[in-house]
């Protein structure tokens, strides 16, 4: 059976958002994280750059391993196990502090994404079972510099950080959020109190934080022009892995 779709420009950019050159560098990346296995046992059917795409075209349309295993001319099983194998060699690359922090802003924010695990997600008012993910950008470039592990949608945003782990990442570096995320220690928006209004100047403030902080959102838009972050089968680490392969692809696509 031979399939349809190949590690080709006119694929690989439709479905992966990558120029044929960034698309290399992607399976390099990948390739030196241990793509192809230890090796000495049975060969894969596809080569790596086929495996790359396959794994990318998943997440990109979310269709079923039968639905993509003739596209690719191999069986369900084999679609399975590559995406099993490579989809934590995906990851984007844990973040280092920048040497100029100092003159650095990032925005942090979480995003819900549905999904089918009841152990990954919980019911919200929508009585949509989701996950809250908490992502922080660099507000320059809008390059994800990192995103925690996935918790119960209805956790609120500020225990959702607290318990994320990314304030270690963060260290010296402002950070804005919204009025979630008070007492986090993170930038947040001017509050109106009772009695008091904003004085003219945070207003100003919060304007110019309102419109900032925007770029978050813009980032969540193109992340989730790959389809497994609007609704997510898989179960256990499969959303996670998911995130951090989504953000490493929209990472290469803005480098590009």
């Amino acid at each position: 059976m031979r399939g349809v779709l190949r590690a080709e420009p006119v694929w690989v950019e439709t479905f992966t958002g990558l120029r044929m050159d960034r698309f290399v560098k992607l399976v390099k990346v990948v390739r030196e994280r241990g793509g192809n296995g230890p090796g000495g046992g049975r060969p894969w059917c596809l080569p790596l750059a086929d495996r790359v795409l396959l794994v990318a075209v998943y997440y990109r349309t979310n269709l079923t391993m039968r639905q993509l295993a003739p596209l690719f001319g191999v069986s369900p099983a084999t679609v399975c196990r590559g995406i099993q194998r490579l989809r934590p060699l995906l990851a984007i690359e844990p973040a280092t502090r920048p040497t100029d922090a100092v003159d650095r802003s990032w925005i942090v924010d979480g995003t819900l994404i549905p999904v089918r695990d009841r152990k990954t997600g919980a019911s919200l008012r929508t009585y949509r079972f989701s996950a809250n993910v908490q992502v922080i950008i660099d507000a320059d470039t809008k390059l994800v510099i990192a995103a925690a592990r996935p918790v119960p949608g209805n956790t609120a945003d500020a225990k959702a950080w607290r318990d994320s782990g990314l304030a270690a990442v963060c260290e010296d570096v402002p950070v804005l959020a919204d009025g979630a995320y008070i007492n986090t220690g993170l930038v947040v928006p001017h509050r109106k109190r009772p009695g008091r209004a904003l004085l003219p100047g945070e207003e100003e403030d919060n304007a110019e934080h309102r419109k900032v902080r925007a770029r978050v959102e813009h980032a969540f838009a193109r992340m989730k022009h790959y389809k497994i972050l609007r609704d997510c089968r898989q179960r256990g680490h499969g959303l996670h892995h998911a995130v951090q392969a989504v953000a490493h692809l929209h990472n290469f696509a803005l480098a590009a």
